[in-house]
């Protein structure tokens, strides 16, 4: 934990967030020097989620799912208690010098600063900038690594630590691609946000992660004397759209079995044109619907995916997860208790108990099967001519 002094209008406080002393060094800074601003590493969600608690039972599943953040929610709800398992150890709950800051900052009337980017925009390029063995691994780290148990020399060496960004840098050895989203461009992020209010003459105490201090401090002061930055910024915020390879993939996919079928029927017959539709369908349907089994998702979440993926596979637009999981949703609605208990899944096994998580997860097991299912039913196809 260490505060930076820029200047006299920019401050950094480097935390722990899971650290009583970390909350203490926020308050004694902010009363100290008596700031404009205060920014916290916080973005407008997880700024929201942190003021108020219960903003999980006001969460739509259905809409979760048709806006394609199911991934996004599942990895929030791991790293989220992988933090408070964290904070359980030091007495401390996750975040609270950021909740300190923000409330002192509105007791002494301070504007608030959001200075980090949204969470949304920092995993779609994370994901983007992954290969898809990137993404393999990503998946197997995160169902891994975080359910391990914590031991001691752990905690001792996360005492002065940023947590978080320790968990982060550490999966970036074994992903490398992830680091530039996760890290790198929300170091230079962060110190922008911080630059816009030193361009309006405000004093700003910024607190940040710890293994974010040294990353920003060098931004900041790269860009004090330069004039316009506010471009770089922008670029930032943009949620990256589908890579050309991919989106040619998905194309050239419905494509290549369209034709398949047609010269089948015009070459082959009509029996030859049937079985190679029956195989698209048991091979996609199958392993899609073995994904929700893989998930404990309902038997009518099985039959659906079943149905859906030999379709979906052909529409780029569509997922066979999609309505797996809103199946799900309809068959095992979530309860109040499965929201109060997002907060306590500190073992594997509880996101296959919790109905929340485990739509999730009939979401995700189902595309995934679908895509294997895909790229296994089309070199077949290929073999029977």
């Amino acid at each position: 934990m260490f505060v930076e002094k820029v200047n006299e209008k920019i401050i950094l406080v480097g935390t722990s967030h899971i650290s009583e002393e970390s909350v203490n060094l926020v308050k004694n800074t902010i009363i100290k020097e008596n700031p404009d601003c205060v920014g916290v590493e916080l973005c407008e969600q997880r700024f929201n989620a942190l003021k108020n608690k219960k903003s999980w039972e006001n969460m739509s599943i259905p809409k979760v799912i048709k806006e394609g953040k199911s991934y996004l929610l599942l990895t929030n709800i791991i790293l989220s208690n992988y933090q408070k398992k964290l904070g359980n150890e030091f007495g401390i709950a996750p975040g609270s010098e950021m909740l300190k800051a923000i409330e002192l900052g509105e007791t002494l009337d301070k504007e608030i600063v959001l200075v980090d980017r949204d969470i949304q925009t920092t995993f779609k390029r994370s994901l983007d900038y992954m290969s898809i063995k990137e993404k393999f691994k990503f998946i197997f780290y995160i169902f891994s690594g975080f359910f391990e148990e914590i031991d001691e020399e752990t905690i001792k060496n996360l005492k002065n630590k940023d947590m978080l960004n320790e968990v982060l840098n550490e999966l970036s050895e074994e992903i490398p691609n992830i680091k530039k989203a996760l890290i790198d461009e929300r170091d230079e992020y962060i110190a922008l946000k911080i630059l816009e209010k030193y361009r309006e003459g405000k004093k700003i105490v910024a607190v940040i992660g710890a293994g974010h201090l040294k990353g920003v401090k060098n931004i900041i002061e790269e860009n004090l004397i330069k004039e316009t930055f506010a471009h770089r910024k922008t670029e930032l915020e943009k949620i990256p759209q589908k890579r050309s390879k991919a989106k040619i993939i998905a194309y050239v996919i419905p494509i290549l079995f369209v034709s398949l079928v047609i010269y089948g029927f015009y070459s082959k017959g009509l029996n030859f044109t049937l079985n190679i539709l029956i195989a698209w369908t048991l091979i996609n349907g199958t392993l899609s619907a073995l994904g929700v089994v893989l998930a404990l998702g309902h038997p009518f979440s099985v039959l659906t995916a079943f149905a859906a993926a030999p379709i979906t596979s052909l529409n780029p637009a569509l997922a066979a997860g999609w309505f797996a999981g809103l199946t799900e949703a309809k068959m095992r609605m979530p309860k109040v208790k499965d929201f109060e208990d997002l907060s306590k899944l500190n073992r594997l096994r509880d996101y296959w108990k919790n109905n929340i998580t485990r739509i999730l997860l009939v979401v995700a097991f189902a595309n995934v099967g679908s895509v294997i299912g895909t790229f296994v039913a089309l070199p077949y196809l290929l073999s029977l001519f």
